[in-house]
């Protein structure tokens, strides 16, 4: 199973990294391939891709979320991947945002990309998008405070 890990620094307060980051219907527009995300409750969402091609729907879990530090997830159906998003503050105005994600690729086009680093560049390329979609706004577009405990955390 190939592990992504990214990590970007982005001239915002942890508190508006975290906030937009919980933003997951927002993540179309920084997230390439990401036709849509729809909040179907508290810890979960529904998610539909559209990657080389390959058009999937599927189900994400929030397995553990707690503000300003962390975002944790699993898939419950389709493709198996996991992952989470740690915020660290760096100062006042800044933050390092850090993804890692464990996928399972399912067709031969998705194993050789993963083994080339495809997928690791588009999520590279996905926070770079996520920094310039957060520090031009300069504020969140929404918050969610809660935190989630209970679920197996990822990685």
């Amino acid at each position: 199973m190939p592990t992504i890990e990214q990590t970007i620094d982005v001239d915002v307060p942890v508190r508006t990294a975290y906030d937009q980051w919980t933003q997951f219907e927002d993540f179309p527009h920084f997230m390439n391939g990401v036709e849509q995300i729809t909040q179907v409750s508290d810890t979960l969402t529904h998610w539909t891709t559209s990657i080389g091609g390959v058009h999937r729907e599927f189900d994400a879990q929030i397995v553990a979320q707690e503000p300003d530090r962390v975002v944790a997830w699993r898939s419950v159906d389709g493709t198996a991947h996991a992952g989470h998003v740690s915020f660290e503050q760096l100062s006042p105005t800044s933050t390092r945002v850090t993804t890692k994600i464990d996928w399972e690729p399912d067709s031969l086009v998705e194993k050789v990309g993963a083994a080339v680093g495809v997928d690791d560049r588009q999520v590279k390329k996905d926070l770079e998008r996520f920094k310039e979609f957060i520090e031009s706004r300069g504020t969140e577009t929404g918050a969610w405070r809660g935190t989630v405990q209970g679920g197996t955390p990822p990685l």
